[in-house]
């Protein structure tokens, strides 16, 4: 008696394998010995078919809960090892980008995505809500329908997955462009220090922890970059950008021959953009005098609080 069959198409042999090994593992864990499956390959594809043996086969409420968890089965499936492909496709047909290059990079933003064992926790959650939308999807067909054709129930079945995917497109295609943008700003300043003459020997960036940096000469005296105090305070999320204007272009201006920058977080990101634009002029201090310094200003600070 047939339960299911699952046809894929354009699948590889490994893919499908995997997806029968998890079909197969679910179905004998529900009814052990009363559910046969079967991985049929086809001229263009596979079929997995799961069959109930008789007599000792009942069709009764563990049969809907077998349903459910195929469903989920076939919902982490097709997150895990469909969902580059599709996001491809989307990438080519509805947003015109046809360069190898350009469609790795695209989706090198979505990517984290659906690696959910690597993602962060709103990642994680994202992906979560894709799988649901798969498996009540696939869970209402299976009750109703014997027979599932993966293609057809993606494009007929999931529209609201597929629409989240192109939402996924969308984002990651803003931030390539953004990324190209800021690529070429940082370009066009690497161009403009490397054809400047320097004009003072040094300059130290210190970074006193968190958002707060300071910016001094060789001779460890301020510098200034803004008529008040030398001393420059990052407020978080917009105004990120505008701390990243004011000491890129102070470095900039006063053109030193060498930057020293003492942090303990090199991946700050306003770090990461000078190393980009001064290249071989940086140095990462590794641990000096100032560093120590630093070291003691954040321990006393941390004692007052």
């Amino acid at each position: 008696m047939k339960l299911f069959a699952l046809t894929l198409v354009k699948t590889s042999e490994s893919a499908a394998h995997r997806l029968y090994t998890a079909v197969d593992h679910t179905a004998r864990s529900f009814q052990k010995h009363t559910v046969a499956t079967t991985l049929h390959r086809l001229d263009n594809g596979f079929v997995i078919q799961a069959d109930g043996i008789l007599p000792h086969f009942q069709l009764d409420k563990r049969t809907d809960a077998l349903y459910k968890q195929v469903a989920d089965v076939l919902a982490d499936w097709i997150v895990r090892e469909d969902e580059e492909r599709l996001m491809r496709t989307l990438i080519t047909r509805d947003f015109d980008y046809t360069k190898e290059e350009d469609i790795r990079a695209i989706l090198s933003y979505c990517l984290p995505m659906q690696q959910t064992d690597m993602a962060d926790e709103s990642m994680s959650q994202m992906a979560d809500r894709r799988k649901q939308i798969i498996a009540e999807a696939a869970y209402t067909y299976l009750q109703e329908n014997s027979d599932m054709h993966l293609q057809g129930f993606m494009n007929f079945r999931l529209r609201p997955y597929i629409e989240e995917l192109h939402e996924m497109a969308e984002y990651a295609i803003d931030e390539f462009l953004m990324d190209q943008q800021y690529q070429e700003f940082i370009s066009l300043l690497k161009y403009f220090v490397y054809i400047q003459e320097a004009k003072i020997p040094a300059a130290h960036l210190l970074h006193k922890g968190g958002n707060d940096f300071l910016l001094l000469n060789d001779r460890m005296e301020p510098i200034d970059t803004s008529q008040n105090d030398a001393t420059l305070t990052v407020e978080m999320l917009e105004k990120d950008i505008n701390f990243e204007d004011v000491i890129v272009s102070t470095l900039i201006s006063v053109s030193p021959q060498h930057i020293f920058i003492h942090t303990r977080d090199p991946e700050v990101q306003v770090i990461k953009t000078i190393m980009q634009i001064f290249e071989n002029r940086v140095q990462l201090c590794d641990y000096c005098r100032v560093c120590h310094n630093l070291d003691r200003i954040a321990a006393a600070d941390y004692n007052k609080g």
